[in-house]
């Protein structure tokens, strides 16, 4: 069987930067195309500038490279999304259905969406929130990820199309930056901490959200994709869950390496989000249907994000760099 050749949309994404790694280091540069608005920060042997609402670019960068399986990745996160509404709607959900058609005018079956925690709202339970739960959410970001999840699975129904996704929480990594989504904080905390020895949160200490490492995300991803298809018996998002905790008990254990480590709170508009959101997942569908199960809870995520930035030395710092870049 010849390999799939794979297109990453959102490549440059705190998300798609360590796919895009990963799948290359899996199947060779030749069969993973990255693409994106921004030129990447490293050398890729294929590389495409793609702005996904262009219908005729998207449809010749499937054709140019024969792909057979699409990783959507681009879109508009939480935070930014409720300061423009309109264009993380258009990003996220016609940049998304703009991928649909042109794999289904091409045959391309295989699709990877990512859904969010974002699509539960207030009326939601807020512990163990169960696999089929009601979906109102309350931020743009949360509407287009459920339309996103609908439409995923209208497409999977109506015309055979083999489309996976999952409702990922706050993803926590050392490889990459966050991109303007609720739970950054729990990826600054680590830069600050090993910069300046402390951290101005812009959530409240006791805000609890589910959260995973990046590790356990790019593992639960791959899983999905490489499980059989008779396996997969959820069409909209599978729950997936790592780890929850607050913004104080994240501290407390970074103070385990850090002891001179100080956090301060200093919440802004993304803490509406947060209360907006649930505290924990159920994910058990997803532990049955592929045999999901993260390896990292707190204390093991905390002591290998420390041991990982620490150890990138020089690379680090220039992220820090990037990161004040980002937050100013």
């Amino acid at each position: 069987m010849s390999p799939q050749k794979t297109l990453i949309t959102g490549s440059n994404g705190q998300l798609g930067t360590v796919i895009a790694n990963t799948l290359i280091s899996k199947f060779g540069a030749d069969n993973v195309i990255l693409s994106d608005i921004k030129e990447p920060t490293e050398y890729y042997k294929n590389f495409e500038y793609l702005d996904i609402l262009n219908k005729k670019a998207l449809k010749e960068t499937l054709e140019k490279h024969n792909i057979t399986q699409v990783y959507h990745l681009a879109a508009i996160l939480s935070a930014t999304g409720e300061k423009m509404p309109i264009k993380c709607w258009e990003v996220n959900v016609d940049g998304y259905l703009n991928v649909l058609e042109a794999c289904r005018a091409l045959d391309i079956k295989k699709i990877f969406f990512p859904s969010s925690i974002a699509v539960f709202g207030n009326d939601a339970q807020k512990k163990k929130v169960p696999q089929n739960s009601a979906l109102n959410p309350s931020t743009i970001y949360g509407m287009s990820k459920v339309s996103g999840e609908q439409w995923s699975a209208y497409y999977s129904n109506r015309y055979g199309m083999d489309i996976r996704s999952l409702r990922y929480p706050g993803v926590i990594g050392y490889q990459s930056l966050p991109g303007g989504g609720t739970t950054d904080y729990a990826v600054e905390i680590f830069h600050e901490a090993i910069a300046h020895q402390e951290y101005s949160c812009f959530l409240n200490a006791d805000t609890a959200l589910p959260m995973i490492y990046m590790d356990d995300v790019v593992n639960a991803t791959m899983m999905l994709m490489q499980a059989d298809v008779e396996d997969i018996t959820i069409r909209t998002s599978y729950n997936l869950e790592g780890s929850s905790f607050t913004p104080q008990e994240i501290s407390e254990e970074i103070k385990k390496h850090i002891p001179n480590f100080k956090i301060s709170y200093a919440p802004d508009e993304r803490q509406a989000i947060a209360d907006s959101w649930v505290d924990s997942l159920d994910d058990s569908a997803a532990r049955k249907d592929w045999n999901w199960k993260p390896k990292f809870m707190l204390t093991e995520m905390v002591a290998d994000m420390i041991q990982n930035l620490n150890e990138l030395g020089v690379q680090s710092k220039k992220k820090i760099s990037s990161l004040e870049k980002l937050k100013s």
